[in-house]
């Protein structure tokens, strides 16, 4: 994995986390009143993606929009102290950074706060820009990776030219999916829904094996993917791919605290295995210890090679 080219595109945040505690129950209203301890904030969506491939020892760009904002200044800095690439990340007044503020008490979520940004409307002509600076870069990247958060960054038009640009140059191409896309995926090596998403964009409800089998085969066909890789928290994940039959890896996480941003450690880990030249099966089995290793974690975290090799080497 070291050294290996990731693009990342998608819908980058900024993740916001104040650590407290709590004592006592506000006389205003029934709800805790949290001491603030500190505060901190990290890349966040698309952003946590970028660190968890750098952690993993890749080099990664990100690619999205970042508003000319407080949010977007901490965005870039986070990005930057990580180690990820700014070159594709188009800066801003049109748009606004999408941040997610968690209150965490005793290692536990007290509530959030959403600033959303709604880059579906932004202007076209910045839209245009990502996208060619995609098609002018795209060939130096290993793999290209999506990360859809549906905020807007991931369009139809987007997708496609990735779908094109990925037939060409024949990067390893990686998606996380999110609904307002499902027409729109085609042609990757590896898409990433968990078992709610598999189950809305393959029109059935999933209940048992024989439902999640039929949910894999309806998407390697309906997305044109190689492989399809469907999270389905403590039981696991399953792959699917072309002529073969469903694959079960059971979760290898022992203690979970904290699922945020587990999604963004396995697609890092995959993108990262299939750029190294692993198989769909080796990349599985390694996202699945990342995830087993960042929900021990508290708040949106990452995995390093140390880290992983030696949830390799426990499990076994």
């Amino acid at each position: 994995m070291p050294g290996k080219r990731v693009l990342v595109v998608g819908d980058l945040m900024l993740d916001e986390f104040v650590w407290g505690d709590v004592s006592r129950i506000s006389p205003e209203a029934p709800v805790p009143i949290v001491r603030v301890r500190r505060r901190e904030s990290r890349p966040g969506g698309a952003g946590n993606v970028v660190s968890n491939v750098v952690a993993l020892g890749g080099r990664a760009d990100a690619c999205g929009f970042v508003g000319r904002d407080a949010a977007g200044r901490a965005l870039l800095g986070g990005l930057e102290a990580a180690g990820g690439g700014l070159d594709g990340v188009v800066i801003s007044t049109a748009v606004s950074t999408t941040s997610k503020t968690r209150v965490v008490a005793h290692q536990q979520q007290v509530v959030r706060f959403d600033h959303d940004a709604d880059h579906g409307a932004a202007p076209p002509r910045l839209l245009q820009r990502l996208r060619g600076w995609i098609e002018t870069h795209a060939r130096r990247y290993a793999v290209i990776v999506v990360s859809d958060y549906g905020k807007g960054v991931v369009t139809p038009e987007l997708l496609a030219l990735l779908a094109r640009l990925r037939a060409r140059h024949r990067f390893a191409y990686v998606i996380d999916p999110k609904r307002p896309n499902f027409q729109h995926y085609r042609g990757a090596s590896l898409v990433k829904p968990n078992l709610l998403e598999a189950s809305v964009a393959a029109g059935l409800e999933i209940g048992d094996r024989d439902t999640l089998a039929e949910a894999g085969r309806t998407l390697l066909q309906r997305w044109q993917a190689d492989s399809i890789l469907i999270s389905r928290g403590e039981e696991g994940m399953t792959l699917f791919k072309g002529g073969g039959r469903a694959r079960h890896f059971p979760t290898a996480a022992q203690e979970v605290y904290d699922v945020t941003g587990a999604g963004d450690t396995v697609l890092a880990t995959c993108a990262l295995a299939l750029a190294a030249g692993g198989s769909f099966e080796e990349a599985a089995i390694l996202a699945n210890h990342a995830a087993s290793v960042v929900v021990g974690k508290i708040g949106t975290a990452t995995v390093n090679a140390r880290e992983l090799l030696r949830a390799l080497t426990d499990r076994r």
